[in-house]
């Protein structure tokens, strides 16, 4: 009979039932209390839950019942992992693998955590170890082209990074079209259609190597996020951009190939010298409305736009900073800050409030329903200060000085330790010096600002 709720409760589990799992757990741990089983089992359901203490408790039941569960250190590290306290999850998962050799999630995990550290060459052997195992084990081949890319291995990476497909790392389903996967030719007749994948940052990021598919000759269509069709629609002359173009489209668009947009760096950036490719800007704001908006914001100071916050579930926390931190920056008279973040307006004003902040909201301004405006607004600034979200992409992307504040361990796309970006040319790059050290990248920041002549914005970048 216990088997029966543990069994219920995995399928619930299963289902995104979290809370009707854990009553079966606990209905079979009532039958059977010393059941590291349920105990283990349980912890999940409430690490799901998001009730950590609660999850890591059931875990050592589950080890004081049963010290060589593998699983179970398996799970404390993924706990550890997400609460931030990498050294221990390190230490879980070589626990669980000194019981079980053949754990290829240990090793995933474990390169994932390497990867957090910095460590990346280290990230890669785990990578490695757990493919070893399972070939096809799909997100640690994802992982493991990430971390190529993190390096600068393009030539590899890209090659790789086409197995994201079938990771559940990767949040975009792969499109179903009869037409073949275009592996850059000149078609002989009908369109192309290049296709967004992952967020908008991305999408505009990839849609940096859009000219070089127009020189190709082919007739491109350019399927984007509603949002960013005004915008491409635009700065791409040459190619129709549209907005949810389905398999039922294609007969009225004469579709012959198609590729989706984060591959097409594998046609075009294979070495780092065909990064230099890349046209600066390559999106273009409205002229009207920017001057509208820098007459608007003009009072003889220099306009920095600020952006501190990404809610993003994943990597939100590690890549959001609070808005007391840039405090000794705002002591410059000779800036006037303007917020380019998202969110409530008002929401926004509180947060400026508390910490008594010099930072402008304009309420006219809606970054996340119109990115055509929010293009404006961005270009009206001398520079942009912002964390690693998609204001720093589409600063970049219309060729305005932007300065990044980047985690200690950054996203793929910024490389490791160089000052800039190969995907933005007006582009700075502030990294962590260690974990968490925010406040040491301001402080860069500052003394940055203050190496500035204030009469001379366009040294900004």
């Amino acid at each position: 009979m216990t088997e029966v709720h543990v069994n219920l409760g995995n399928v619930l589990q299963a289902r995104g039932e979290f809370d009707a799992s854990v009553e079966c757990y606990q209905q079979s741990l009532a039958l059977k209390p010393d059941s590291a089983e349920a105990y283990n089992n349980l912890g999940n359901a409430r690490q799901e839950q998001g009730q950590m203490d609660a999850a890591i408790a059931c875990y050592e039941r589950a080890l004081a019942i049963k010290p060589d569960y593998a699983e179970v250190y398996y799970n404390l590290g993924n706990a550890s992992r997400v609460r931030g306290n990498l050294d221990e999850a390190v230490g879980f998962y070589e626990c669980a693998l000194a019981i079980k050799h053949d754990y290829a999630e240990a090793f995933y995990n474990l390169g994932n955590v390497r990867r957090a550290q910095g460590d990346v060459d280290e990230a890669l052997r785990q990578f490695g170890k757990a493919l070893a195992l399972r070939p096809e084990y799909a997100q640690a081949g994802f992982g493991e082209a990430l971390a190529q890319l993190l390096q600068g291995n393009f030539s590899v990476g890209w090659d790789n990074f086409e197995r994201r497909w079938q990771s559940m790392d990767h949040d975009t389903p792969r499109r179903a079209y009869a037409q073949p996967a275009w592996t850059g030719e000149r078609l002989a007749s009908g369109s192309l259609l290049i296709w967004g994948e992952q967020g908008v940052g991305d999408e505009i990021m990839f849609a940096g190597l859009i000219p070089e598919v127009v020189r190709t000759g082919n007739r491109c269509i350019l399927d984007c996020n509603a949002r960013l069709k005004p915008l491409f629609a635009r700065s791409f002359a040459n190619v129709v951009a549209v907005s949810g173009c389905g398999p039922d489209r294609l007969p009225e668009l004469e579709i012959a190939a198609h590729l989706p947009c984060g591959s097409l760096p594998r046609l075009f950036r294979r070495t780092r010298s065909d990064f230099a490719a890349t046209a600066t800007p390559y999106l273009f704001a409205d002229s009207s409305v920017r001057d509208q908006l820098l007459t608007h914001y003009a009072d003889g100071r220099r306009l920095i736009g600020l952006a501190w916050y990404t809610n993003n579930v994943k990597t939100g926390g590690f890549r959001s900073i609070d808005l007391s931190l840039p405090a000794p920056l705002f002591h410059l008279n000779i800036v006037r800050w303007i917020s380019l973040q998202y969110g409530d307006h008002d929401l926004l004003e509180s947060q400026i409030k508390v910490v008594n902040a010099p930072v402008f909201v304009d309420r006219a301004v809606d970054q996340l329903a119109d990115m055509d405006l929010f293009a404006a607004q961005i270009a009206a600034m001398d520079l942009v200060i912002t964390i690693d979200n998609s204001t720093a992409h589409l600063a970049g992307a219309l060729g305005v000085p932007v300065w990044v504040l980047l985690p200690f361990a950054p996203d793929w796309r910024w490389l490791l330790e160089r000052e800039d970006s190969p995907w933005y040319p007006t582009m700075r790059l502030f990294r962590q010096p260690i974990p968490g050290d925010r406040s040491s990248v301001v402080k860069t920041v500052r003394s940055a600002l203050a190496d500035k002549d204030a009469n001379s914005p366009s040294e900004a970048g």
